[in-house]
């Protein structure tokens, strides 16, 4: 009597444990597939009488959408359908000012909304030098102007050395219209759907020369997988879709010149290579 006495509220105990474990309740000897269309699900079979232990409802499935009233799926953010829209609107633009409005009213680049301003262009279009760099920082998104904070400042200087201001000695953008968060490296699919418009810029402003500032620009305007250590300070070209050759030169982003001092000396060589092919031009032209 005693050990039934001592079985009982051992199983008391247990059935306690499971509620207070929030096991209240009891399931089938199957499992159901909760996955399983509909369809697929077969109906229970009529519980006998007799069976004593309860079985599993079965869980209530609302009916499925006919194909016909399925909503239709979203276009992503990254789809390269956006990209190539990108550059539909950018073939549209026959002057600097409908590329910088189409710019400014492009919404399909996720950077724009997370942005403060759209950063377009800075100097003047007719200067001989364009300058492309990678993308604005936190000075530039607050401005809205392209290479106005210390990175800017020392790119100013650079160009001084050489007899080139901003405003009618050089003209300066970025492959990037809108600052990537935290700085980030910009996704793909955001190059290339603002890379669109920055080549349309090229076309456009058709400089006597080209700067590219930084690995990006570098890497997303002369589609190569190169990096800037073996680009930088070799004169190569873009070419423009009437077949109009730019002579192009890759160069350090200042903002590597911050980080890096050392690598001033190859910057500056660079400057002094744009000065003499710039000399050159004039002399030809």
């Amino acid at each position: 009597m005693e050990e039934m006495l001592s079985s009982g509220e051992n199983l008391a105990a247990l059935l306690k444990w499971y509620v207070d474990q929030g096991l209240d309740e009891t399931i089938g000897e199957e499992a159901i597939d909760r996955l399983a269309p509909v369809a697929q699900q077969v109906a229970p079979e009529p519980a006998v009488a007799a069976a004593a232990t309860p079985t599993a409802p079965t869980p209530f499935r609302p009916p499925a959408p006919s194909p016909a009233a399925a909503p239709r799926a979203p276009v992503p953010l990254e789809s390269p359908q956006l990209v190539e829209d990108a550059r539909t609107l950018a073939a549209a633009c026959n002057t600097i000012d409908e590329l910088e409005a189409a710019v400014r009213g492009f919404e399909s680049c996720a950077l724009k909304r997370t942005a403060k301003n759209t950063v377009f262009a800075d100097g003047l279009p007719t200067a001989p030098v364009m300058i492309v760099g990678e993308a604005p920082g936190a000075d530039e998104d607050r401005l809205g102007k392209p290479f106005v904070g210390v990175s800017g400042q020392l790119m100013d200087r650079m160009m001084e050395a050489i007899g080139l201001k901003r405003g009618d000695g050089f003209y300066i953008t970025n492959i990037l219209f809108w600052r990537p968060p935290g700085n980030r490296t910009p996704t793909l699919a955001e190059q290339a759907m603002c890379l669109a418009f920055t080549r349309r810029h090229i076309e456009l402003v058709r400089p006597k020369l080209l700067i590219l500032a930084g690995g990006t620009s570098a890497k997303a305007v002369l589609d190569t997988a190169e990096g800037i250590m073996r680009l930088r300070g070799k004169w190569t070209s873009v070419r423009l879709d009437d077949g109009t050759e730019i002579p192009t030169m890759p160069t350090f982003h200042p903002a590597y010149l911050l980080r890096t001092p050392a690598s001033k000396r190859q910057s500056w060589q660079d400057m002094l290579a744009v000065d003499k092919k710039l000399k050159e031009l004039s002399l030809s032209s």
